[in-house]
Formats: structure tokens, C-alpha cells, sequence
């Protein structure tokens, strides 16, 4: 997933009293570290709001000397103007919006409810500023005769639009109540992801007898005992919501009442009538995005969304969905047919239930293919898996990564890496932090603590929640968490070599539905034979993977695939419905939930991958998005067949695919980008092969 470090956090009160001393601010000033790089040491929560306000001070001087300029609006003295015009903001939003996801506390929630609509605020009067709004017309209206390269007409165009879609061009009134739409969904966003991550706090499944421990892992019950010591109940055993918990519990448990009990807290979050219940959060959220879309002219929010990206429109989303929809289904019902016939093997007189599906899968996948993901995991320690992905970064693109000390952290799991090109010169700063925390959102992303332009060098971050260390055994990966890995580095891969001119087309700031390509198509590297015997090697004896065992991953790749696809397209259709609605008086989102996936006929054993009231990509970017993860599963995997044909690591497919992709950025059009690296427009075929529906 990425996660841009934006100003609008999603979410308030303007001139807080600040009474702090600010004279030794770090975020005053650039970064006076090596390599300018964050100086985490040094900075405290009585820091950011301080900074954020002065940030807004200082964009609005820089605004007004736009406005004020005597001369002709031209490029250089508009537009790039605009874009390098908030240096402060851009230093302490890169490091707050990544704590607040990472390493979250209390008082950072608060700020962060407090600060948001100031921000939200200030980023309205800037795209309402008549007379700034005038000199980008001027100069958009020029464009034809300014003699501009592709990179300069794109960034004059998202300028303008960004303008235009911002409400510039409505009357008075209507900006009024935009302004206050604005405000509203910043603060509500905010609410909405911290109680999610509260409910995944919440949720603590102790077991104290032996016996309820059947079927899982030594090296699970060890770590579950280890997180209950920590937690004060010494000799007994945790369970928690967090994806390195909650799967292999589900996976492996043979208590299916407690399997049951798991499976429920977890798809029930958000939704228990509590503090943190989201439901009337997420109706209010999606009421007054279709109010900001009609404010705008369009007939619902999606079509406002679209209307930049790729897809265009919801139609051409929808029908791609349901296209994908035909194919998925059928082989989900085919999956769960199977994994009822194992069942009724036990002879229990069991029916599959939503609780069972992981924990019968693991059965089948032994049963099938003679494997079982404990048999693969010892080969997957995390520091070997994350040098594969090094690895085959510097076979393809010729970059290093070496391991940094003494650079400042936030917390001690993170670690820093300089970046360096084939002739040692530095491409930027690479930051990891891999295990989940209770301060910390689920998932994995990227994010940009300085995004790249002309003469500025990126430092990127990755975080994810893998599996954690447990005594002397160290993290060791299941493939699912090998190919996140890979993905999100992809994704670091992107903000790392970009090579633009202006940070606002530099790396990933592309439209949504082409970000994920340079992350998922990292993902095949992850499982090619070759790749697995530079980095899968066991972490006791240092063996490389057998051919016996890559044979049987490579076997079961389009194992299971009907669920995983299924309840992907679900979460993506669920989202195009609720920004698709015409008329949101009075939704009850759960009840809504329920009618859309009764009306596509999604089987009761599979959920949609995320419910509606624990959403958190709808609400941080992804809203009538979330079908970007298979528009651009078409695009990498029809990109990655021009590397399986002429070789996966050769060198002029990872050229062409560096230099039109990863180094462009948002320079171009991205069909056009990609139609200059693939020769012409994707096709299906190669996705729907590599997830066996074809």
C-alpha cells in the first residue's frame, strides 16, 4: 500500500495557543543531520503544531509574492513557485503522518484531531485564492505556446486541475460549504482510523490450559506466551487481532470455537455499538462526499474521483469488476466444495463456515501438494528475504543498499540504509521498520519523509507488521508476508529512483490506479527459482531451498486463489457502491453492505476483505480506489511477461522499464508510459493465468 505523506492528514482549531519554547525547533529549519535526514533524537510532540502553524505562515508568504509579482505569470514564477512553496510543511507532515501511523500515542491523536482542520483550512484558501488561481489560468492558457516538455505540461495541468476540482471555479456560497465539507472530513477521517486501530488493540484472546493450544506452531505458542508476559499474565498465552496473530491462529488453531471467536472480533470491528463504533462515522463520511461531488457537478463521488484516473469513470470500473467477478466466484464456490469434502472426511457433520476457511486450507495445501507453510518458513528469515529483495534490485537497476548506523530513529526496530548507484553516487535514504506494535496501524506501506526533485534526494520508509522474532528463532516469514515485503519495496522502489524535475511529478505521485504497478510487479521476483536460491536459505543451517520445495510453491501458486481474488473484488465493489450512491439519506452502511454483497452473490464463508466499518483504505486515500490493486495486477503482470520473455533479470527489459516507469514518475500520461515500456496496452490474459482462472 502506499501512503503519500500529504498536509491534509484527513484531518483542527485555528491558532492554537502554543506556549512552548520553538527556538530550537528542528522542523525551523532544514534537517541539520547527514544526509538531512529526520532528526528523530531531537524531535518531541511540543515541536509539530508549532511547526505546522509557522508552515502555514510561511506557504502563505510565498503565495502572496506569487500573487503580488508584477511580471507576466509564466511557468517558472507560477507553477514551480506553487510547487516548492511549503518547504516547512512538507518537512514536519513527512514525519507526522508517518507517526501517527506508526508509532501513535495519545496526545499524537490529539494533535492530529486538533491540527487537521487547520490544515484543511489552509489548503482551501490556497486552491480558493481567486488571485493565485488566476495567475495558474493565465498561464494554463498559454500552454500550447509556453514550449513546454512533457514533464512541465503535466505538472501545469495537475496544477490546474488540482485548482479546479479544488472548488476555484464555484461561486461564493458554494465554496463556503465546501470549505466546511473539508473540514468535516478531515476530523471524521481521523476518528475513524484511530478507533479501528483501538478495536485492533481491544481484542486479547488468553488461553490458560494447554489443550486449547491444539494444532498451532512451538514457535507461535512461544511468541503468544512471550506478548502475555509483556502484557502481565505470565503463563498464559496471547492472541491479538494483528495480522501476524490473527492468520496463523486462524491457520493452524484446532479449537474451532475459538477460531470463531477470533474470526468474529476481528471482521466485527468498528461495529460493537461502542466508542469506537464507525458506522455513523462512515455514513457521514460517505453523505457529505457525495454532497462535495454534486458541489463540483458530478452525479456521485466516484465519477468525481475517476475523472483523473486511468479508469475514467465508474463504468469502465464496474464492468471491469464484474468482468473479474465472473471468473472469481466460480472458483471460490469450487474452493469451498473441496474444503467441504475434507471437512466431511472428519465426519463431524460440520458446514463450512467463514472460521473454518483458513484452517481447512492448510489441511488441503498438505493434502495436494504435500506442503505445508511450516515447511517453508525456516527458509524465509526476514533479514534474508529482505537482501533477496536488495538483490534483485541490483541485478535489475544496478542500485546497492548498505546498512547505516547512528542515523536517528523513532524506534529501535527501524533501521536505515543508503541507497548508492552502480558508480557510488547516492540515489537517497531507505528506511525499514517491520513488526507490529500496539502504536502501530495494521498493514504495510510506503511513505516519503522528502520526495525527490532536481537536486533533492528522496528518503523513503517502509512499514509493515510481519512476524516477530521469538527467542532465539528469528523472524521468520510465511510467503504471504515474503511477497509484502517485496511489494512494498517495489513501492520504495518507485520514490527511490525517480528522476524528476519537480516534486510534484516526482516518484509516486501518479494517479491511484497506477501506483501499484512498480509494487506488484516486484511481487514475481519474490517466487522465481533463481531469485529463492539467493536468499531462501535456512536460517539454522544456511542450506539453500531444495528444487523439491520450490517445485512445490511454484505448484500451489494458483492455490486458493478463488478466495483471495474474491474477497478483494468484493472490498472493491463494496467501495464503488457506497461512491456510487446517488442518495445516502438515512444508510445504514452494514445493512448496505449486506444487500450489495447479497446482490452479487458472494458466499457466506468468504467476507470482503475489508468490511465497511473498518475500511481504513477508503478512508486514507483509496475511496473508489481500492480496485487499483487489480487494474494494476492487468498492468504487472503483463509488464512482468516482457522480463519472463526475454529473461527476468535482463538488463534492457529493466532499463526500459526504469527509465518509462520508475524514473517518469507522473511526467506523462501513465498509459503512454507504460505503451513506451510494453510496446502496447496490457492484457488480461497473463493475470487471469497467474491467478488460475485461465
Amino acid at each position: 500500500m502506499f501512503k503519500k505523506s500529504i498536509l491534509i492528514l484527513a484531518a483542527s482549531c485555528m491558532m492554537y495557543s502554543c506556549t512552548t519554547q520553538t527556538e530550537n525547533n528542528p522542523f525551523f529549519t532544514e534537517f541539520q543531520t547527514p544526509n538531512g535526514v529526520p532528526p528523530f533524537d531531537q524531535i518531541k510532540l511540543e515541536h509539530y503544531e508549532p511547526a505546522f502553524l509557522k508552515g502555514i505562515e510561511e506557504q502563505n508568504a510565498k503565495i502572496q509574492s506569487i500573487v503580488d509579482n508584477d511580471e507576466a505569470p509564466t511557468f517558472e514564477n507560477v507553477i514551480v513557485a506553487l510547487d516548492n512553496s511549503s518547504p516547512m510543511l512538507d518537512r514536519v507532515g513527512g514525519v507526522f503522518h508517518n507517526m501517527t501511523e506508526a508509532e501513535t500515542t495519545d496526545e499524537l491523536t490529539e494533535l492530529s484531531i486538533r491540527i487537521a482542520p487547520v490544515l484543511s483550512e489552509h489548503e482551501d484558501n490556497i486552491y480558493l485564492n481567486q488571485g493565485l488561481f488566476k495567475k495558474v489560468n493565465a498561464v494554463y492558457q498559454q500552454k500550447e505556446s509556453l514550449g513546454l516538455n512533457s514533464e512541465q505540461q503535466r505538472l501545469l495541468e495537475k496544477k490546474y486541475k488540482e485548482f479546479v476540482r479544488s472548488g476555484a471555479n464555484l461561486p461564493a456560497d458554494k465554496q463556503a460549504r465546501l470549505r466546511e465539507i473539508n473540514k468535516q472530513l478531515s476530523t471524521l477521517s481521523i476518528t475513524f482510523t484511530n478507533n479501528t486501530l483501538n478495536e485492533n488493540n481491544a481484542f486479547k484472546l488468553f488461553i490458560d490450559k494447554q489443550e486449547d493450544l491444539a494444532g498451532l506452531p512451538e514457535w507461535f505458542c512461544q511468541s503468544a506466551a512471550e506478548e502475555a508476559k509483556a502484557d502481565g499474565q505470565e503463563g498464559k498465552w496471547l492472541f491479538t487481532l494483528h495480522n501476524a496473530s490473527r492468520l496463523p491462529f486462524l491457520q493452524y488453531s484446532a479449537n474451532r470455537p475459538l477460531r470463531e471467536k477470533m474470526y468474529k472480533a476481528y471482521i466485527n470491528r468498528g461495529n460493537n455499538n461502542d466508542k469506537n463504533d464507525n458506522k455513523k462515522i462512515l455514513s457521514d463520511i460517505i453523505s457529505l462526499r457525495l454532497e462535495k461531488a454534486r458541489l463540483m457537478g458530478f452525479d456521485c463521488y466516484a465519477n468525481f474521483v475517476l475523472d483523473t484516473k486511468m479508469a475514467k469513470n465508474s463504468t469502465n470500473v464496474m464492468d471491469f469488476l464484474n468482468n473479474l467477478w465472473g471468473y472469481a466466484l466460480p472458483k471460490a464456490k469450487t474452493e469451498a466444495a473441496e474444503l467441504q469434502k475434507l471437512m466431511d472426511k472428519e465426519g463431524k457433520g460440520e458446514k463450512l463456515e467463514a472460521w473454518d476457511w483458513w484452517y481447512y486450507t492448510e489441511k488441503l495445501r498438505k493434502e495436494k501438494f504435500n506442503l505445508e507453510e511450516e515447511d517453508i518458513k525456516p527458509y524465509f528469515k526476514l533479514e534474508n528475504v529482505r537482501e533477496g529483495a536488495f538483490a534483485v534490485a541490483n541485478k535489475l537497476y544496478g542500485i546497492t543498499l548498505t546498512k547505516l548506523e547512528g542515523i536517528p530513529v523513532y524506534h529501535p526496530d527501524v533501521e536505515v540504509f543508503e541507497v548508492k548507484a552502480n558508480d557510488g553516487s547516492q540515489v537517497g535514504i531507505f528506511y525499514v521498520d517491520y513488526f507490529p506494535r500496539s502504536g502501530k496501524s495494521g498493514g504495510a506501506w510506503m511513505s516519503n519523509y522528502r520526495e525527490q526533485q532536481a537536486g533533492v534526494r528522496p528518503l523513503v520508509c517502509n512499514v509493515c507488521s510481519f512476524t516477530k522474532p521469538v527467542g532465539d528463532t528469528p523472524s521468520l516469514l510465511t510467503i504471504d508476508e515474503v511477497e509484502t515485503l517485496f511489494h512494498e519495496f517495489g513501492h520504495a522502489l518507485h520514490g527511490l529512483l525517480t528522476q524528476c524535475q519537480y516534486k510534484g511529478t516526482s516518484g509516486t505521485n501518479v494517479v491511484r490506479d497506477f501506483v501499484e504497478l512498480p509494487s506488484q510487479i516486484n511481487e514475481h521476483w519474490a517466487t522465481e527459482p533463481e531469485v529463492l536460491k539467493m536468499y531462501a536459505k535456512h536460517y539454522q543451517t544456511g542450506e539453500v531451498i531444495p528444487d523439491s520445495l520450490i517445485e512445490k510453491i511454484l505448484k500451489q501458486k494458483t492455490f486458493n486463489q478463488g478466495f483471495m481474488t474474491t474477497e478483494l473484488l468484493a472490498a472493491a465493489i463494496l467501495d464503488m457502491n457506497l461512491h456510487t450512491l446517488t442518495d445516502t439519506r438515512g444508510i445504514d452502511v452494514v445493512a448496505y453492505e449486506k444487500e450489495a454483497m447479497d446482490r452479487l452473490g458472494l458466499i457466506p464463508q468468504i467476507a470482503p476483505r475489508y468490511r465497511t466499518t473498518y475500511f481504513n483504505h477508503i478512508i486514507g486515500g483509496y475511496e473508489a480506489g481500492y480496485y487499483s490493486y487489480l487494474w494494476a495486477n492487468v498492468l504487472d503482470n503483463d509488464a512482468f511477461e516482457a522480463f519472463k520473455e526475454h529473461g527476468i533479470f535482463d538488463k534492457q527489459t529493466a532499463d526500459l522499464f526504469r527509465q518509462n516507469v520508475l524514473e517518469k514518475g507522473d511526467s506523462e500520461d501513465p498509459m503512454t508510459l507504460y505503451k513506451n515500456f510494453r510496446g502496447a496496452e496490457p492484457q488480461l490474459d497473463p493475470m487471469l493465468k497467474n491467478r488460475g482462472m485461465k
